[in-house]
């Protein structure tokens, strides 16, 4: 077909009728000249598939050491011989890349936040595979495929349409609907350089997965230079989401195709000069990707048997672990929920919202009569965070160190919108926040205490891995509850050495002068004292 002929196909397939039918309302223009002059300009119709190679940074969502204005999110391991295969026609996507073993979880896919904080990754080739609505994970060559939720799959596929020629494909699309505007853009410093004259620019919004509202910034010469969307996040809520190029990342190569070499990836909200929240870390994925094949779109993906009967149900376990004192498990991360004489506390509200649900159901089980009163939040990162709005809609008083009070206050129980996956908050919002809704804040230490039993909350500093970090201590039961400190995970390798944050929290015991029998964590099995401090010592 000649390109002549294709535009005008493309015209037909995103309009439907001829575009001079179409009449924009004020302030919108005719999306079909634009999406075919950028198609034409990159050679959308000749590219079937196309696999990139190079080598790339992630940046850890959500896994920051504190929240401030100008903290980015933290950078792990390099990702070394990295390749994405990515196959249009058959919805397929594949990623593979080199990532030092240690304390990453095999399941955490660049750029798509903490997905869970077990397994530990173990082997150094890492492979994700989606194909439609299935998406999985393998740790080393051959590994057993992991199947993602389907959740984690759906924003794999939706990367597949976050690049130039997944978005033009996608905006030909049925349901796509298209539409258009225009205005002047200077340029942003860090993407396009020392700008000084504004440049017109058009803006095209498609509809992705029947779901995502994805928009492309079109200039002059119509070429992409960032495609935007947003994505749910569970503390965050719709969360800024986008991919970044320049008209000097996009290389010929062949059959007048050309293709961006140079990716830079946000999730989380950055202009440069201001930011729109506290959690203003932004850098998700990015690299130079200049080894481009296009069309050689290798065997079929086939979806594994494992993975399509996979059952993602939620699972809670329940220990006693000492009289009225429960490990709730039965996931990545576990929760403690603490019987007094009046009321409940829980000790960490992790993942996201259908987790914690599931906890508070499990609870009110063991302890019909009584409310949960206090929900412990030893610290800030997300995977940790996740269920902070779902205890508050309950009436529960968070408790939490104080350097995070801005943070939660001001991002996360807020009334801010949440279109594409609202939580309890969102859909029966409290009359006002700060009735019934409220903090707690420790600087050092605070003490829960009633006839029945003692709760001492303390602060563990000083520690790399994260600021405002809270421990509970059980004095009458000698049981410490901890978060990342300490992680006794069945199946992992055994640990050989003791980390900094085993030696913070071995260092506040000993601060503190407290006698400690057991050690509850929220990762993995409880573990005697003597067990961890034959690590430490």
């Amino acid at each position: 077909m000649s390109r002549r002929l294709w535009s005008t196909s493309f015209l037909a397939m995103v309009l439907g009728v001829p575009s001079a039918a179409q009449e924009p309302p004020p302030g919108f223009i005719d999306p079909a000249p634009i999406l075919a002059a950028a198609a034409e300009a990159i050679g959308t119709e000749n590219l079937q598939c196309v696999t990139i190679r190079g080598n790339a940074y992630a940046g850890i969502v959500g896994q920051q050491r504190l929240n401030a204005y100008e903290v980015d999110w933290p950078r792990g391991a390099a990702l070394t011989d990295y390749s994405r295969t990515m196959n249009w026609d058959a919805g397929t996507m594949v990623e593979e890349f080199d990532r030092e073993p240690g304390q990453n979880p095999a399941g955490w896919k660049h750029g798509l936040g903490w997905m869970g904080g077990t397994p530990i990754q173990k082997n150094t080739r890492q492979r994700f595979t989606v194909n439609g609505d299935y998406g999985w994970h393998e740790d080393g060559v051959g590994g057993e495929p992991i199947a993602a939720t389907p959740e984690e799959a759906e924003r794999w596929q939706l990367d597949m349409w976050i690049n130039p020629h997944g978005f033009l494909k996608a905006a030909m699309m049925p349901g796509a609907n298209p539409r258009a505007t225009w205005r002047w853009e200077l340029g942003e410093m860090g993407r396009d350089g020392p700008t000084t004259l504004p440049e017109k620019v058009t803006v095209v919004s498609i509809t992705v997965l029947g779901k995502y509202r994805v928009d492309a910034t079109i200039n002059s010469e119509n070429m992409l230079q960032r495609i935007h969307t947003w994505v749910p996040d569970p503390v965050l809520g719709d969360m800024n989401y986008e991919h970044e190029f320049t008209n000097d990342s996009y290389i010929d190569i062949g059959n007048g195709v050309r293709f961006p070499t140079g990716w830079h990836q946000h999730e989380g909200w950055d202009d440069n000069y201001q930011a729109q929240s506290i959690n203003a870390g932004h850098n998700a994925f990015g690299g130079t990707l200049d080894d481009i094949t296009a069309n050689d779109c290798s065997d079929p993906v086939t979806v594994p048997a494992s993975v399509r009967m996979a059952d993602h149900s939620i699972r809670v376990t329940t220990q006693e672990v000492a009289d009225g004192v429960w490990l709730l498990g039965g996931g990545s991360h576990n929760s403690v929920a603490v019987e007094f004489e009046d009321y409940v506390t829980v000790v960490e509200a992790p993942v996201n919202e259908s987790r914690n649900l599931a906890v508070i159901d499990e609870i009110v089980r063991l302890v019909p009569d009584k409310p949960i009163r206090f929900l412990v939040n030893t610290h800030q990162h997300h995977d940790h965070i996740g269920g902070l709005r779902t205890y508050m809609h309950i009436g529960a008083t968070i408790i939490t160190h104080w350097k995070n009070y801005d943070f939660y206050t001001k991002d996360v129980l807020n009334y801010a919108p949440r279109t594409l996956a609202p939580d309890m908050v969102s859909l029966w919002p409290p009359t006002e926040l700060a009735e019934g809704y409220q903090y707690e804040v420790v600087r050092e230490n605070y003490w829960l205490t009633d006839a029945t039993r003692q709760m001492h909350i303390s602060y563990v500093h000083p520690l790399p891995h994260a600021e405002g970090m809270l421990i509970a201590y059980l004095p009458n039961e000698r049981i410490l509850i901890e978060a990342d400190l300490y992680n006794n995970v069945p199946g992992e390798p055994a640990q050989l050495e003791a980390t900094a944050e085993n030696r913070a929290l071995y260092r506040q015991i000993q601060t503190l002068g407290i006698d400690v029998e057991m050690i509850v964590p929220i990762h993995g099995e409880p573990v005697t004292w003597a067990e961890f401090v034959s690590l430490v010592e």
